[in-house]
């Protein structure tokens, strides 16, 4: 049996690929454009790091941790 990794948001809600969440946080971008507090995200994936996912923002593929994300209901 395959042990399933559980990624949580910063308020504790479990995401899974295909979430979409929110940007709790201005974020500065290396050799990008910076994500502003409120910005949707979505399609994530889940990654083997229980504190970060990977997404897509404007085509840049981009990892971000979950302590700067809560899932949209």
């Amino acid at each position: 049996m395959e042990d399933q990794i559980i990624v949580k948001d910063c308020n504790g809600n479990t995401l899974e690929s295909g979430d979409t969440v929110i940007v709790t946080q201005d974020l500065k971008v290396k050799g990008g454009t910076n994500l502003k507090r409120g910005t949707v995200i979505k399609k994530i994936r889940v990654t083997e790091d229980t504190d970060a996912i990977e997404c897509k923002v404007d085509g840049s593929t981009l990892v971000l941790k979950t302590i700067y994300l809560k899932k949209k209901s």
